[in-house]
């Protein structure tokens, strides 16, 4: 019995490894997964970017990099993506998840994998409105909410 649960165990493993091992790249402004293109990307600054939808064009999310001003102090930094159809806002200073070491693109690709696993973009490039609330309430920080201006 313990054998066939330790063996069950180990295969959803394997599976979710296989499942979060797709390969997502930006090359002339598409997104790909596994060579698929499932979004257009525009590339605004080294500090915003845009994905569009295959199906309609319109625009489904902005990321953006803030620097709260202080651009000599990366401490108080953060990050937004802003769910545009869902009007659905994360701002998370979680670097780690999106940044890579000022290759804006390889980031892009990282939040792009990073949604995928969440669910929250699925293999058509079509954006899950429950999975964004999911996502919304496991990591959103309200950081201008809670932040003087």
């Amino acid at each position: 019995m313990v054998v066939k649960r330790l063996l069950a165990f180990l295969l959803l493993m394997i599976s979710c490894n296989l499942y979060f091992s797709q390969e997502v790249t930006i090359k002339d402004n598409k997104v790909l997964l596994d060579g698929k293109q499932i979004l257009k990307a525009e590339k605004i600054s080294l500090a915003q970017y845009s994905f569009f939808s295959m199906k309609d064009d319109d625009e489904i999310l902005l990321y953006k990099y803030m620097d709260n001003e202080t651009p000599s102090n990366v401490r108080d930094d953060f990050f937004i993506l802003n769910f545009l159809t869902a009007k659905v806002k994360v701002e998370s200073t979680d670097l780690g998840k999106v940044s890579n070491f000022m290759n804006s693109r390889k980031g892009m690709e990282k939040i792009v994998k990073w949604l995928l696993q969440e669910r929250v973009l699925n293999e058509k490039g079509e954006i899950n409105p429950e999975r964004v609330a999911v996502f919304k309430e496991k990591y959103d920080e309200n950081i201008t909410q809670r932040t003087l201006r």
